[in-house]
């Protein structure tokens, strides 16, 4: 075992004894947070587990840069720790493998042994094979690759190796070498040899960026020379060990000034039948191509999209083209053209679902409507898929084995047959609703279709509470669990280890679904509990975890027998735990123990109505040492909703995007307010102002505030809420409001310059949702303007932006700055000069956090004003 491990739980034994401690029981006087100790508050993040469930490694990360991976024992607590590790592995009999800068570290989970190998820039760990690959340094500047078992024993070592990779399937590593000034690429089975099958020898290529077929039944990667602009693509099929290449000189329609390109923007993809590999050609520009910079922009009215989102997104002509190469035909042409850019494939990669975004602009959407067009790859024949459609990637989706493409349109979800080229509505006749609140600040969208059942025989479809399972003719369907009538919200909880958002192109590529194994669902009650559930076959699906807390992170084995998640409170900070279907949960690590030695608030949900008696939640968070004989100050902090929030626990901290931390405030003596908004299409302000102040309201019914003290607070979005709220109200008696748009007349004609699009997206039907033009109904802009009500305002206001705000101008701050002085109101306007929409900076952060804390302070404790406050008030 390590013990070096033991400082912080060394601390623990002399602090247990002292506090309050769930563990432990004991029960002593606490003392008030304070600044200086925010600091010992870290992240606790769970990581992997390893194949017995015997062992789970987590991290601690703290604000001061220091982080560090443990692995604990789950039976034992036996623990380990690796302080700024980069990457870990569990092997298949226990050994831990973690890469710390260059050192490798191989710890024996089962002796407490270690080995540690220096020099190393790479590693791989086949569960499959139980082979470790290793990139080592060695003599004049070279790289060796080794090949061992992690325990040790033989060692296989390939000398002059550029790089690496390991296949999906974990039997195969690919490797290029350069020796003798030339270039060669091999490949290992790993489970059945350590003979070097040579691809190519002694190529003049420079060979790199392999990349596999998702089960590791081949591989491409591409040549590179100096002599030549085209980069030679090679591809290899291991069942049957052929090589092929693509030969530009015979492809006709291979484009002479393109170039095949490796990175994030230019994918290569193999197809699931090996038939066909997809790459993407980059216009090549050489010196002599590259235009002089034009002193002058030239905007025109009637171009498809302004200037800034042509130079951002547009310019089709100029981004890289994807091309197929079907294999076995050799044959290579084009599926992406400047007509038609945009691209997403189905299931099995046979067809090509094109579009153009600029086809119906100008629009005023975010993502505009569009026409899609499907093509056959192997005939190139096309035909209209849908027409005038949303060109949002969530409403059109492929299947997983490419018999269907699903769309959600007029609120319901259709299943387009390739073969049989029909349209069927297949939840038209479920009584269901499957389109909502989903996202925040967007007024409807469909709540999903998270993916299909084996060979495409159901799709799987969300309502508010369920999943469904439809057959894809519409003929039958099934309600898979019954979350309506106890008004818990279920959803396929995340795959552990798997990426959450699986994107090919611009389409989501869906997910298989074996719903005869099982499935995991994530669970979130109505009332602010959370958890987890087990579902095979019937309605009601079996508890895992469930409760007044909120569970996240959850990690399982192969046969979902054994579960690791974290649970936390808003006073309790989040515990890692154990536990079987036999058994109850078992702690593993307890995060922030200090945090029993200090005064801590709790919290409540609270329900209320509006003046429209609609039913809104909101989070009320009590102070610290709360003492029911005293009348608090209140600080209402306002977004959207954020009821959701309920057992979320705050680690204290000064690192503050936007100055907002609800710990800060309640062990510093402050009640904190977290209300839903429901927003009324065409009234954003107003009906923002009165979901808040109706909640407020209610607080203060309650007896527990002092009703002139209460402070209101919001960025970006929430930032616009809060300057207008206090043009209708003098509730409050002091408001902070970030990165604001304050006059909706002008903002509507700005540009938002981070995408380039222009910003009246906004005003549509998200975000401010008017759904007119301030040419149509200037009468709604000015009403819900904060600009335009500022002469009402009696509240002291704090403003604050950044200079390089690229998601809201800057300049809305200085409007309202320039109307509040003009009116002499109290404000005083931050301008962050090096930063943007939020603080990113740790100084700034801590510079902006101390404000809010001061001005708080003053307004809402009659505190004495900070020498920056005192010259807003002299």
């Amino acid at each position: 075992m390590d013990f070096k491990f033991l400082p912080q739980i060394a601390v623990l034994f002399f602090i247990l004894p002292l506090v309050t401690c769930p563990s432990w029981g004991q029960v002593v006087q606490k003392k008030q947070l304070t600044v200086d100790d925010y600091h010992l508050w870290g992240e606790l993040r769970s990581d992997k587990i390893s194949s017995d469930s015997k062992w789970i490694s987590y991290t601690m990360d703290y604000t001061n840069n220091t982080d560090t991976l443990f692995v604990r024992n789950t039976f034992t607590t036996a623990t380990y720790h690796y302080p700024a590790c980069d990457q870990s592995d569990f092997t298949i009999h226990n050994e831990f493998i973690t890469l710390t800068g260059n050192q490798l570290e191989i710890t024996n989970l089962n002796t407490g042994s270690k080995e540690r190998i220096a020099d190393v820039s790479q590693y791989a760990y086949s569960k499959e094979a139980n082979r470790l690959l290793l990139l080592v340094a060695s003599a004049h500047k070279t790289q060796s690759l080794i090949l061992r078992h992690p325990s040790g024993g033989k060692t296989e070592e390939i000398k002059e190796v550029k790089n690496f990779s390991l296949s999906p399937d974990g039997n195969t590593v690919a490797f290029s070498v350069f020796s003798n000034n030339k270039y060669s690429v091999g490949i290992i089975n790993l489970k059945s040899s350590t003979v070097i099958d040579w691809i190519l020898r002694e190529n003049d290529s420079n060979f790199d960026g392999f990349v596999w077929h998702k089960k590791g039944k081949s591989f491409a990667f591409l040549g590179q020379t100096k002599v030549d602009y085209h980069n030679t693509l090679y591809y290899y099929v291991l069942k049957n060990k052929n090589l092929h290449f693509l030969n530009v000189s015979t492809q006709p329609e291979f484009p002479e000034d393109r170039s095949i390109i490796l990175g994030p923007s230019y994918k290569v993809t193999i197809s699931d039948d090996l038939q066909r590999v997809f790459v993407s050609l980059k216009k090549r520009t050489k010196p002599e191509d590259v235009k002089k910079i034009s002193p002058v922009e030239i905007w025109n009215t009637n171009d498809k999209w302004i200037y800034p989102h042509e130079q951002k997104q547009g310019k089709f002509e100029e981004q890289s083209k994807v091309f197929v190469w079907s294999v076995l035909r050799d044959t290579f042409y084009a599926v992406t053209t400047n007509d038609l850019p945009k691209l997403m494939l189905t299931g099995d990669q046979h067809y090509a679902i094109l579009s153009n975004p600029k086809a119906y602009e100008p629009q005023f959407e975010y993502d505009g409507n569009r026409d899609f067009y499907l093509v056959n790859l192997k005939t190139n024949e096309k035909e209209l898929l849908l027409k005038n459609h949303s060109g949002s990637s969530r409403y059109t989706i492929p299947s997983p084995s490419g018999k269907y493409i699903s769309y959600f349109k007029d609120d319901n979800w259709w299943v387009y047959n390739i073969q049989t080229k029909s349209h069927i509505n297949v939840t038209g006749n479920t009584n269901g609703t499957f389109s909502g609140k989903v996202y925040k600040l967007v007024t409807s969208s469909p709540y999903g279709n998270p993916g299909w059942t084996p060979d495409d025989a159901e799709i799987l479809i969300y309502d508010q509470y369920d999943l469904w399972a439809i057959k894809p003719n519409g003929n039958s369907f099934r309600r898979l669990t019954h979350g309506r009538e106890s008004a818990i919200q279920y959803r396929i909880a995340d795959i552990p280890f798997k990426k959450k958002i699986n994107l090919l192109y611009e389409g989501f590529r869906n997910d298989i679904v074996d719903l005869e194994n099982g499935i995991i669902l994530r669970g979130e009650g109505a009332d602010g509990k959370t958890g987890y559930f087990k579902w095979r076959k019937k309605p009601e699906p079996k508890t895992i975890v469930y409760g007044d807390f909120y569970a996240e992170q959850l990690l399982y084995n192969k046969e979902k027998h054994t579960f690791f998640y974290t649970q936390q409170k808003f006073d309790v900070p989040p515990t890692l735990l154990y536990k079987t279907a036999a058994s109850q949960a078992k702690p593993i690590f307890e995060s922030n123990l200090q945090h029993y030695h200090y005064d801590w608030g709790k919290a409540e949900l609270m329900h209320y109505k509006n003046s429209k008696k609609q039913n809104i939640k909101g989070v009320l968070l009590y102070p610290a040492r709360y003492n029911t004989a005293k009348k608090y100050p209140m600080v209402v902090h306002i977004y959207e909703n954020q009821s959701n929030e309920l057992h979320l626990y705050r680690n204290p901290s000064v690192y503050l995007e936007d100055g907002f931390n609800t710990t800060n405030l309640t062990t510093q003596g402050y009640f904190v307010f977290l209300p839903d908004i429901i927003h009324e299409e065409g009234n954003p302000g107003i009906s923002a102002s009165d979901c808040v102040v109706s909640g407020t309201k209610q607080i203060i019914e309650k007896g527990l505030v002092n009703p002139n003290k209460i402070g209101l607070t919001g960025h970006s979005f929430g930032g616009y809420e809060t300057a207008f709220i206090i043009t209708q109200t003098k509730l409050f008696a002091t408001a902070i409001a970030g990165a604001a748009v304050t006059d909706l007349n002008s903002f509507y004609l700005t540009v938002g310059w981070d995408s380039g699009k222009a910003d009246l997206w906004r005003m549509n039907k998200e975000q401010w949702r008017i759904g007119k033009s301030p040419f149509e109904n200037p009468i709604a802009y000015q009403l819900n303007s904060p600009v335009f009500n500022a002469d009402k305002i009696t509240t002291p206001l704090l403003l604050w932006t950044g200079k390089k705000d690229q998601h809201v101008d800057w300049h809305q701050s200085v409007e309202y700055y320039m109307a509040l002085r003009r009116l002499g109101k109290i404000n005083v306007t931050l301008f962050y000069t090096d930063e943007g929409h939020s603080l990113l900076k740790p100084s700034n952060q801590k510079d902006f956090s101390v404000r809010v804390q001061q001005w708080f302070d003053y307004y809402l404790k009659d505190e004495s004003p900070a020498p920056w406050i005192e010259e807003a008030i002299r």
